[in-house]
């Protein structure tokens, strides 16, 4: 192994309230990790030496919401709904049908494909989501197929109770809480779609206790398409996260606050559904922790790209560039419970993002334009 010293950094953004932002900064890559962070001048020697030519550096994005194990697409209902048609959940019994008519190969490829738009678009962390497959044998291979590409798995056998068991509901909830024991041979997470047309919270709950009996870890869709007691569910079970969080009450907002819950933020559901935006501002200034993510999926978010997810959030939810950039890092590992990325500070992985531009406003500056000159993902 050897030490790298990447150097001639226009602006370093390290995300530690030690090191804050650096002009004319470097850093040592020592074994996958931040060894050493400071002036340029001041750097020591290593074996190596990497220049980014006065780029800046970020650390890289942390993707802790995305749906990657499927096939097909749903852009005639993307159509409709720009057209007027409102969003429910029912569009996903579209992808349920392809993904189970799928070869294991066909997935392996779509999700090869997702994983290199992510990690171009500066996303060095991810997260993957089953939840197309809704059988238990398709539930399973989902899940084998995501393990090949992250530790961040996430058994969603509750995403939607298919048509099959449309008029058995309960017997569809007894299949999910069956398949959860050999889910958690590759999942590390559990999660439940608690909404107007998945899951009750009486569901979910039910689900999500099993689940965590088997040793896997809670977060949950919640209150997306309408206010309900999915919030507070998530809180009481300590989820590691609240995802989608668009209708909020001043209850749930201040029982995110007092809790360890990162709320999770997904710009791109709104922005490809036509929804109304969660009011980022209100949970800040609460106290609340959040996170941004892609919700990359077929139906209601096909998006890649965390700095288009930026952009929208500064736009549309109240945020500013750097509270949009953090919530993109550090939000999306304090989701994951990671402690190890998110920032660029000592013993950190060295996970890191050369942009082409000048500071990292320019994510939110230039919306639409690839600034990701590099990223660059530390070896486990």
């Amino acid at each position: 192994m050897t030490s790298t010293l990447v150097t001639d950094i226009g602006l370093l953004v390290t995300n530690s309230s030690e090191f804050g932002d650096l002009t004319d900064g470097a850093f040592v890559v020592d074994r996958g990790k931040i060894s050493w962070i400071g002036k340029k001048d001041a750097a020591p020697q290593c074996d190596e030496q990497y220049s980014v030519a006065g780029r800046t550096v970020i650390p890289g994005f942390v993707d802790s919401h995305a749906h990657l194990i499927f096939t097909g697409d749903r852009a005639a209902e993307f159509e409709a709904r720009m057209s007027g048609t409102h969003y429910s959940a029912g569009g996903i019994s579209t992808t349920v049908a392809a993904t189970r008519a799928a070869s294991d190969e066909e997935l392996q490829a779509n999700c090869s494909r997702l994983v290199a738009e992510l990690q171009a678009s500066g996303i060095t962390t991810f997260e993957i989501k089953s939840g197309y497959g809704l059988t238990v044998e398709d539930e399973l291979r989902s899940l084998r197929i995501a393990r090949d590409f992250t530790e961040e798995v996430t058994f969603l056998g509750a995403h939607v109770v298919p048509k099959e068991y449309a008029d058995r509901r309960a017997d569809y909830v007894d299949l999910v809480i069956g398949m959860i024991p050999e889910a958690a041979k590759f999942a590390k997470w559990i999660d439940v779609f608690c909404d107007r047309g998945a899951f009750t919270v009486a569901e979910a709950k039910q689900i999500m206790s099993a689940g965590i009996e088997h040793g896997l870890l809670p977060r949950m869709h919640a209150n997306q398409l309408e206010a309900g007691e999915a919030v507070q569910l998530a809180v009481e079970l300590d989820c590691a996260s609240a995802d989608h969080c668009t209708h909020l009450s001043d209850h749930d907002v201040q029982a995110l606050a007092a809790s360890n819950t990162v709320a999770t933020l997904l710009p791109g559901a709104e922005f490809s559904t036509r929804a109304v935006y969660p009011d980022a501002r209100r949970l800040i200034d609460a106290g609340v922790s959040i996170a941004i993510a892609t919700d990359c999926n077929p139906g209601s978010s096909y998006t890649t790209s965390m700095p288009f997810c930026i952009a929208v959030a500064v736009r549309e939810m109240g945020l500013s560039v750097r509270e949009a950039l953090e919530a993109a890092t550090l939000g999306g590992a304090r989701a994951l419970r990671r402690d190890d990325v998110g920032h660029l500070g000592l013993g950190a992985k060295a996970d890191f993002v050369e942009l082409d531009a000048p500071s990292f406003i320019h994510l939110a500056y230039r919306p639409g334009v690839n600034l990701i000159y590099k990223t660059h993902r530390a070896e486990n």
